[in-house]
């Protein structure tokens, strides 16, 4: 069968052999955006800044952290921040790029790679971008950061011109993707497109070919509905969902809808999903506003597991129940109350760099 031609217009990253590896898989690096939007938490921002610190500081050991800041200003207290915490410098590195906000996960390239004779060839794909719907104007700002990022890792950029946040996806790896109607659906972000017509943007991009669709997403998620809060791989065959006990609250019904679809599901090879089961914590609220607090928002490190907790009852439960999901790493829970204010974890604001050949 003859391979496409790499510098044909139409080759797409899929065609080239390009693929979007699991989390769980060899990171160069992870990628960070320092926060200073004092909007995205109001009158709580002071702690948010710390919270990035103990991120680095977990994930040095086992990766290099890549931190994007707004200013040279910026660049100079957060060294000096890293660097009295004991984050070797080696671990870590400072690239001024102004942002609007600190949303890595929605606003960075979802990084991808492609296989061959000679190594590994770093891709990144840089979606659309207008802040989950036009909701959180300017960001401009934030719109430019994927094309940055890919120039400075010397990834070969696709642009597939369609509105997707790294979030809104979840893939095992082996070719199948879990997403959400509620986000992907919705008509803020491509009106134009049908559900087919998204698929096979996915397909051409992410190196997928089987996609899962679960329903809504938590309440409080301005996401509209990211998988990121409620399903994640933990493995090729095996995804944690969130549940809530209390048939009362709101999250209640949407959720055990979602476990119900997963029970049907198959993945790449037609076979069943092994499900594990997460609980939710109580309702974290600001002002009367409930915020989307999730232990599904977790991110996977080289060595480490970034778990949020929100001084809750099940966080021992969430924990224990993530380390048996990941016995080769740590997870290591960090208070996620202020940093939920901002309507994301930890998840949202990482973004990892597969291992590639790519020597930078």
């Amino acid at each position: 069968m003859p391979q496409q031609d790499p510098h044909a217009p139409d080759a797409t990253p899929a065609s080239l052999g390009f693929r979007m590896p699991a989390e769980w898989e060899p990171h160069a690096a992870t990628w960070l955006t320092w926060p200073h939007n004092l909007d995205s938490w109001p009158g709580k921002f002071e702690p948010v800044p710390d919270i990035w610190v103990r991120m680095v500081a977990a994930l040095a050991p086992g990766e290099r952290v890549e931190i994007l800041v707004r200013d040279e200003a910026m660049r100079a207290a957060v060294e000096a921040r890293l660097r009295a915490t004991g984050v070797p410098a080696a671990r870590r590195r400072l690239h001024v790029i102004p942002s609007n906000d600190a949303w890595m996960r929605d606003h960075g390239p979802t990084f991808v790679v492609r296989d061959h004779g000679d190594g590994r060839e770093l891709g990144g794909i840089d979606w659309d971008y207008n802040a989950w719907g036009g909701k959180y104007p300017p960001f401009d700002l934030d719109a430019t950061i994927a094309a940055q990022v890919c120039a400075l890792t010397r990834a070969r950029r696709f642009a597939p011109g369609i509105v997707l946040e790294g979030g809104s996806i979840e893939v095992n790896g082996r070719g199948t993707l879990l997403t959400t109607e509620s986000c992907l659906l919705n008509r803020n972000r491509n009106p134009e497109l049908s559900r087919a017509q998204i698929e096979g943007v996915l397909r051409d991009h992410l190196g997928v070919r089987h996609i899962l669709w679960l329903g809504d997403g938590i309440v409080g998620d301005d996401t509209d509905g990211h998988i990121d809060d409620i399903t994640r791989f933990v493995d090729a065959s095996t995804v944690v969902t969130v549940l809530e006990d209390d048939p009362r609250d709101a999250n209640h019904e949407p959720l055990r809808e979602n476990a119900a679809r997963l029970r049907e599901l198959r993945d790449q090879d037609g076979r069943p999903l092994q499900i594990v089961e997460l609980p939710m914590p109580a309702p974290v609220e600001f002002d009367g506003q409930r915020l989307p607090a999730s232990y599904a928002n977790f991110y996977i490190g080289n060595r480490v597991v970034l778990t949020p907790v929100f001084d809750d009852p099940n966080d021992a439960r969430a924990l224990a129940t993530l380390q048996g999901c990941f016995p080769d790493r740590e997870v290591v829970g960090i208070a996620a109350v202020d940093m939920v204010l901002g309507l994301g974890a930890f998840h949202c604001v990482t973004q990892q760099q597969p291992a590639s050949m790519n020597r930078w």
